[in-house]
């Protein structure tokens, strides 16, 4: 538990081929079902304090499964768009590139975290002013990403959505797919 952000809550992983990496998490781990969005759509997001240029935006797909009570994200970027996960991607190769923490008060956490000295690398907001996240630089530590998100709207219920069904244990709908 950290004394500044909680628990985590979700660790989320960059890979290239997201229709791969699900085939390897429901067949080999047995984690699922996934919910999956081939692609999301961000109402705003931000790298580095710029707004993407206006045919840039970042596009991408994630896909949603639990493992107990830890959310396992899959992202997949679509395109160069600049984002913490193309820099990740780039520096070192797919993995597990941040460890999120959920918040219903996301902006009393936000200048917690500023106040504690974090840089924001990339943040954005997602189905409304209650879907915002952000992503904090790691300079100065080689590793896992923290990333912040408001869940007190529809994203915190669409969350909740992939802990509710059972295990795919007999091999059922591994993969669900939802439109944003």
């Amino acid at each position: 538990m950290s004394a500044l952000f909680g628990k985590v809550c979700q660790n989320g992983y960059v890979v290239r081929d997201i229709e791969k990496a699900m085939k390897f998490w429901t067949e080999v781990q047995r984690v699922g079902p996934f919910f999956y969005v081939p692609k999301v759509k961000t109402d705003w997001f931000r790298y580095r304090g710029a707004p993407p240029p206006p045919d840039s935006a970042v596009e991408m797909s994630i896909a949603l499964a639990n493992s107990g009570d830890l959310q396992i994200e899959l992202i997949q970027q679509r395109n160069d768009a600049p984002s913490m996960y193309l820099d990740f991607l780039k520096a070192h190769g797919e993995g597990l590139q941040h460890m999120s923490y959920w918040t219903t008060d996301y902006q009393a956490l936000y200048d917690r975290a500023i106040a504690a000295g974090f840089v924001v690398g990339h943040e954005g907001q997602i189905g409304g002013a209650n879907g915002r996240f952000a992503y904090f630089e790691t300079v100065g530590h080689a590793g896992t990403v923290v990333e912040i998100s408001d869940v007190s709207g529809g994203k915190g219920r669409f969350f909740g959505m992939s802990g509710k069904p059972p295990r795919i244990g007999n091999g059922r709908d591994p993969v669900r797919v939802v439109e944003s």
